[in-house]
């Protein structure tokens, strides 16, 4: 609808689109939703669905003439709140690791470590390794060559190798209780809930009916959770289960520019063009992790338990708090619209944001101490955004929709997530999605002053999910590795239902 204009919608994509109202509008949308995840990993295979119902989007316009013949024919106001975002989803995945491990990662980011204090309350030390090392998963390696750091037993005494030579621990790298020869069978789940929420106040102009300019100032409203549970069973009763709790709250706000141009006078033929401003968030990560874990202990010839929570080892014993800003890329947005009389009308949209461009920064505006995040920016890349639509009107009060949306994927092909090695995350699992394509159908009735829609829209996508990476340093340099993919086709089917008035 960018180039078409005329639909509250616009107001959050091509703002001149406000500009073509002739009347005031006020509407109003609900919705119930269908979520689907299907996940394959090695033959197996889950299932998971949700259903729920939403409030999408209230909205009006409130549209002012000017005159007929003065070249500013309109002044129009309008705002709209929608669901910019749902964050609603679950995950699964089970399966024999193989080779890998979580264990090995934890082991990666602790090597060098020599001295833990507490853990959970440095700059220094990331809780992935912290939860490993305080667990007993990872333990510094040991060597025969002497140092400052001698390996006693519970009594005190020097412990030596089977040939009698001394032990010394070696900190600069960390072995894992995950025994030679066995493959760890990992469980993964997952929960994501919440959203992004939209406020968009807009302005429009209509300069002789041919000339349209709009500004929208959208602020934006964001609360996210995430719950994960993952677990390594090695057999004999040992392992570890590693839960973690991860919450983003914050606001934001982005300026949109847009213009939609008649270019000839008796051509119903229209070109769109909008800018969006980066969103620029200010928000509040906030982070906890338990960890349960089951070790054998050769020393007392028995499985040793360890409880792991991280809020024992912080200041109130509450979770740790994280506050940071985040800039989304630019949008770049060029439409098309057409109408055959007054029955047919045909858009279609491109849309470009490059999502290299991403940035994190301190509360304070600098990037330094993100330094690492920004580095992995990389990996992201350019997304395309394609939307064609079509309205038939069978007769003036009833309509037919048709559309389809197309975007492409954010990540590259071998994309994967890099926890810095002081990192709060201990959440290790990434999906690399693909590309999205949504299908919509819908219905509309026109009264003189009344209107409703009803439309159904199926989403779809699949990613490549790994519950994490293990990577390894050689002469080649350093090489990343991971187990097999869980393979997820994600869908979602959506029925919205809309009435408004005009008037």
């Amino acid at each position: 609808m960018g180039a078409l204009g005329g639909d509250i919608s616009t107001i959050g994509t091509n703002p001149a689109g406000i500009g073509l109202y002739r009347s005031s509008d006020i509407m109003t949308s609900f919705g119930f939703s269908s979520y689907g995840s299907e996940s394959k990993y090695l033959g197996s295979k889950w299932n998971s669905d949700k259903n729920r119902a939403s409030f999408d989007n209230i909205g009006f316009v409130f549209s002012s003439k000017i005159g007929n013949t003065t070249p500013l024919r309109y002044v129009n106001f309008g705002f709209n709140y929608h669901k910019a975002k749902s964050f609603y989803k679950n995950m699964e995945m089970n399966g024999d690791l193989g080779n890998y491990s979580q264990a090995f990662l934890m082991a990666s980011q602790a090597d060098g470590i020599s001295n833990w204090g507490n853990p959970f309350d440095t700059n220094d030390i990331g809780w992935l390794s912290a939860v490993g090392y305080e667990g007993y998963v990872i333990s510094p390696s040991l060597t025969t060559t002497q140092n400052e750091f001698p390996y006693k037993d519970k009594e005190g005494n020097q412990v030596v190798n089977n040939e009698g030579k001394p032990l010394f621990y070696d900190y600069d790298y960390y072995n894992t209780i995950v025994p030679d020869g066995v493959s760890p069978y990992a469980r993964f789940h997952s929960e994501e809930r919440g959203g992004i929420d939209q406020y968009d106040f807009n302005i429009a102009f209509n300069f002789s009916d041919r000339f349209y300019l709009g500004l929208t100032i959208g602020a934006y409203s964001v609360d996210y959770n995430k719950y994960t549970s993952y677990d390594e069973d090695y057999g004999n009763e040992t392992g570890y289960k590693l839960q973690g709790w991860n919450k983003i709250t914050g606001s934001g706000f982005d300026f949109k520019f847009g213009a939609i141009l008649r270019p000839f006078e008796y051509s119903p033929f229209r070109i769109g063009l909008a800018i969006h401003t980066p969103i620029f968030y200010s928000l509040d990560y906030k982070t906890s992790v338990f960890m349960q874990s089951d070790i054998w202990d050769p020393a007392v010839n028995e499985i040793t338990y360890r409880d792991i929570d991280s809020r024992d080892y912080l200041p109130g014993k509450d979770d740790m708090v994280q506050r940071f800003r985040f800039q989304t890329p630019w949008t770049y947005n060029v439409s098309l619209g057409y109408t055959v009389g007054n029955s047919l009308a045909l858009g279609a949209e491109y849309e470009y944001q490059d999502y290299s461009s991403i940035k994190f920064r301190d509360p304070d505006g600098y990037a330094s101490a993100f330094e690492w995040e920004n580095s992995t920016t990389p990996m992201l890349k350019g997304v395309h955004t394609a939307r064609l639509g079509l309205e038939y009107k069978v007769v003036p009060q009833f309509a037919f929709r048709a559309g389809y949306n197309y975007s492409s994927a954010a990540f590259k092909k071998n994309a994967y997530k890099d926890l810095a090695i002081n990192s709060i995350q201990t959440d290790t699992d990434f999906a690399n999605s693909k590309s999205l394509s949504n299908y919509t159908l819908g219905i509309g009735y026109r009264g003189s002053t009344f209107y409703a829609d009803l439309a159904y829209k199926f989403s779809t996508y699949k990613e490549d999910f790994y519950p994490f990476i293990n990577g390894t340093v050689d002469d080649e340099g350093v090489s990343i590795a991971s187990p097999d993919a869980t393979k997820v086709t994600n869908t979602r089917s959506q029925v919205l239902f809309t009435v408004g008035m005009r008037f």
